[in-house]
């Protein structure tokens, strides 16, 4: 994995090239970033740029023999550590170790339900178990066999339960020229004591304009199907790519034409229309939602007089400008909260045919009847 492969992300991966340049570089980093962002594939083509026998000015070479070990994530000095599914209490990342190249070298966005998909997971819940860390203690008891650094990436250290303690001296005080680096999406459910021992490098998510560029340029997608999908991913790649898999798009003109049915209280329609989401899948119904919610949070911010921080597309910023001529803030917010707890359900499996419809009574309340409004009178001055 080479930088120049990796979506976006030019500060973060200037940041860590001039650290090895200044040789200023951290026996313990904690790479912190959203589901999507690329901090797993920053983190591994961080770790060949180390291990890089003929290093150019903004990148490993990817000709040298560290460089083809690494892009088959088989050099001797590159060890790996991530949640598993264990079926035997003695097993350890190393018996999945086949799996994860494929998981990997397939999409380095993964996130935890792509690597199910890869494994026996049953019922089981991943973690990585005392075992796991015992074997880490092992393989970095030694020195590095070929490179300058012997080097481990340990994915999501948010499922290292208090075992993870064992790990705190070989952290604290590691072999020379061995680096840890942890690649994590949440902070808050990180051992403490690991947290304190590394170093923080924040990773963004990504740019909308981003998103949109690498959906054109490598999955062939139009302008205006990858300006929506890059909406809809909010920052995550991950997600972009998973929506590529669905058949449905095209959510704005849906998403206005359920909201105009249910301002004009057409009953009957609003019916049929909900008889149609229900049909289009779990998956979109989901991503029709998440759009809405976005959607509506842009037209807060133009209600708010915040226009300047609106990043929709031009036929759909015009839509919403209209909007918000006959809608308030309020009214807004409450059909947010609406479509939040509809997605909440469409995830727990909820019967999409009468959810839909609940929310499209719910909306036509709030939006037919004016309630927040007469509501928001009644505490106004005469």
């Amino acid at each position: 994995m080479q930088f120049k492969h990796i979506v976006g992300q030019d500060a973060i991966k200037q940041r860590l090239i001039t650290s090895v340049k200044e040789n200023r570089v951290s026996h313990a980093q904690l790479f912190l970033g959203p589901g999507g962002s690329g901090s797993l594939p920053l983190a591994v083509a961080y770790a060949q740029y180390l291990s890089c026998e003929n290093r150019l000015e903004d990148d490993s070479c990817g000709e040298c023999a560290s460089c083809r070990k690494y892009q088959k994530l088989m050099h001797p000095d590159l060890h790996f550590s991530y949640p598993f599914f264990a079926k035997h209490k003695e097993d350890t990342a190393i018996t999945f170790i086949e799996q994860w190249r494929e998981a990997f070298t397939t999409n380095p966005y993964l996130n935890l339900d792509t690597w199910r998909d890869y494994l026996d997971a049953e019922n089981k819940q991943a973690n990585i178990n005392i075992a796991e860390c015992h074997q880490i203690i092992k393989k970095l008891s030694f020195k590095p066999f070929e490179s300058a650094y012997k080097i481990l990436i340990l994915w999501l250290p948010e499922y290292l339960d208090k075992e993870g303690n064992a790990l705190l001296k070989i952290i604290e005080e590691p072999q020379p020229n061995t680096l840890f680096i942890l690649v994590a999406q949440n902070q808050d459910q990180i051992l403490n004591t690991i947290l304190s021992r590394t170093q923080l490098m924040k990773i963004p998510p990504l740019e909308m304009e981003e998103i949109k560029a690498h959906l054109v340029q490598q999955h062939n997608q139009t302008e205006d199907s990858a300006a929506e999908i890059a909406y809809l991913s909010n920052g995550s790649l991950t997600d972009a790519i998973s929506m590529l898999q669905l058949d449905n798009r095209g959510y704005h003109t849906q998403f206005v034409q359920w909201l105009r049915l249910c301002f004009a209280n057409k009953g009957l329609e609003v019916m049929n229309f909900a008889d149609q989401i229900a049909k289009m899948g779990r998956e979109n119904q989901k991503n029709f939602l998440r759009y809405g919610i976005s959607f509506l949070r842009e037209c807060c911010l133009l209600l708010s007089g915040a226009g300047s921080l609106v990043h929709l597309p031009a036929a759909e910023l015009d839509t919403a400008e209209k909007m918000t001529k006959v809608m308030i803030v309020e009214e807004a917010e409450a059909i947010v909260a609406e479509l939040e707890k509809a997605h909440y359900h469409v995830e727990r499996n909820g019967n999409p045919k009468i959810l839909f419809l609940d929310v499209s009574l719910q909306i036509i309340k709030i939006l037919s009847f004016k309630t927040i409004r007469q509501e928001r009178a009644q505490y106004m001055p005469n």
